[in-house]
C-alpha cells in the first residue's frame, strides 16, 4: 500500500512538472499583451473558479482551523507575490538569466525546510541539487547567448530573487497546512487568497482583456486552469507525501522540459550546450529521489 502511494506522489509530481514546463510557453504569449499584474490576477481568476467548482462537487468544505495559517501564507506569497514577482521580472531580464536566478528556490526549500519543518538534507538530495541547479546554469547561459536581444538589469535580478524567496516560502509554509487539510483544500484557497491579494490589478485586466488577440487571452486562460489548478492541486497531493526539500528538487526536471517543449512548440532547435545543461538537470533529479540501499547483511546484524 505504502509502495503504491509512493508512486501515486511521483505520477502526481510529473504531472505538476510538465504542466509547470508548459506554462513558460504559455506565458512567453500572453505576456505580450497582459502587465504582470494583470496575467497574475486573470490566472488565478480562472484557477480559482476551476478548483472550486470541484470543491463544490467533492463537497470538501472549508479546511480545518488549523491549516489556515499555512493557507494564507503559501497564498500570499506564492500564489500571489511569486507570480506577480516573476512576470515583472521576465520583462527586465532574458529567460536564460531569469532561469537561473529562480532556480536556487529549490535550494531555499530544502534549507528552510531543515529549519523549519525539521527536514533531514541527506547527501543524495544534496548531490542531486548541486547537479541539477549546474544544469540549470547552463541552460540559462545557452539560452542567454542564443537571444540577440538578451538583457540583464540589476531590477531584474532582484525581481526573480524575490520570486524564489516568495516560492521557497510559500511551498515551507503549504506543508504544514496539507496535515489538516487535503490537497484539493490548501490549492484552492490558496489560489483564492493570491487572487485576492491581486484584486488591485483587476483594473488593468479589464483595459487589457479588451484590446488583448484572442490567443494571449486563451494562454492566460489555460495557465489558470492547467498549471494553476491542476498542477497546484498534484503538487500539494505529492508534497504531502515526502519531504518540501525533495519535492523542490524535482522541479529542476522544468527547465529540460522547458527546452523540449521550445522545441515541439515553438521551432526553437535547442544547441548542444542547451541540450548538456538539461540532461544535467535530469540527472540530479534522478540522483535527489534516489535512496540510498541498506546492504541485506546490515538488515541481518539489526534482526540479530
Amino acid at each position: 500500500m505504502q509502495k503504491q502511494s509512493s508512486r501515486l506522489a511521483l505520477a502526481a509530481a510529473g504531472v505538476t512538472v510538465v504542466l509547470w514546463a508548459s506554462a513558460f510557453v504559455s506565458i512567453r504569449s500572453a505576456g505580450e499583451a497582459y502587465s504582470p499584474g494583470a496575467l497574475a490576477l486573470g490566472r488565478l481568476l480562472a484557477g480559482t473558479l476551476v478548483l472550486g467548482a470541484v470543491l463544490l462537487v467533492r463537497r470538501e468544505g472549508l479546511p480545518p482551523r488549523a491549516a489556515w495559517p499555512g493557507i494564507l501564507v503559501s497564498g500570499l506569497l506564492w500564489f500571489g507575490v511569486y507570480m506577480v514577482v516573476l512576470n515583472w521580472g521576465e520583462q527586465e531580464v532574458d529567460a536564460g538569466t531569469a532561469a537561473m536566478v529562480v532556480n536556487i528556490g529549490p535550494i531555499l526549500i530544502a534549507l528552510l525546510g531543515a529549519r523549519f519543518l525539521k527536514e533531514s538534507l541527506p547527501p543524495r538530495l544534496l548531490a542531486g541539487m548541486a547537479v541539477s541547479f549546474a544544469g540549470a546554469v547552463v541552460v540559462g547561459l545557452s539560452m542567454s547567448r542564443a537571444s540577440s536581444g538578451a538583457h540583464a538589469s540589476l531590477l531584474g535580478v532582484l525581481l526573480c530573487v524575490l520570486a524564489a524567496m516568495a516560492y521557497a516560502g510559500g511551498v515551507v509554509a503549504q506543508k504544514p497546512a496539507l496535515a489538516h487539510g487535503s490537497a484539493l483544500q490548501v490549492t484552492t484557497f490558496g489560489c483564492l487568497v493570491g487572487a485576492v491579494a491581486c484584486l488591485p490589478f483587476a483594473g488593468q485586466l479589464i483595459d487589457e482583456a479588451g484590446r488583448a488577440p484572442l490567443s494571449a487571452t486563451l494562454n492566460m486562460v489555460y495557465l489558470g486552469v492547467f498549471p494553476t489548478a491542476l498542477a497546484f492541486t498534484t503538487w500539494a497531493y505529492a508534497l504531502a507525501r515526502t519531504t518540501a526539500g525533495r519535492m523542490g528538487a524535482t522541479t529542476y526536471a522544468v527547465p529540460a522540459l522547458v527546452v523540449l517543449m521550445a522545441w515541439l512548440f515553438l521551432g526553437e532547435l535547442p544547441g548542444l550546450l542547451t541540450l548538456a545543461g538539461g540532461a544535467l538537470c535530469l540527472a540530479g533529479v534522478a540522483v535527489s529521489r534516489s535512496r540510498a540501499r541498506i546492504p541485506a547483511d546490515a538488515g541481518t546484524a539489526e534482526s540479530t
